[in-house]
């Protein structure tokens, strides 16, 4: 017999629940996720654009469903991958 996941009231009674409970005894309820995992940047910087090209990148961004610094992070990326590999020294 499969042990079915109360509905609770509050965050709380959830909490108290699962602190008394395995929740092993309830993976026939549990449902996958797909979890993704984005590197920590490492460094930031500032870039002046001039108004109407960072209205264009806003249209931009928001017509692919992204935000525009993830969009100028894109563009960069796929600039760097086409020049040529550099050592500092």
């Amino acid at each position: 017999m499969t042990k079915k996941i109360p509905q609770f009231k509050t965050i709380q009674e959830e909490a108290e629940f699962w602190d008394t409970h395995d929740f092993t005894d309830y993976l026939d309820e549990m449902k996958p996720i797909q979890v993704s995992y984005k590197p920590q940047m490492e460094q930031t910087m500032s870039v002046r654009v001039p108004t109407s090209d960072l209205l264009h990148l806003r249209q931009i961004a928001y017509k692919k469903g992204i935000g525009v610094t993830t969009l100028v992070r894109m563009i960069t990326l796929e600039f760097l991958q086409k020049q040529p590999t550099q050592v500092a020294t």
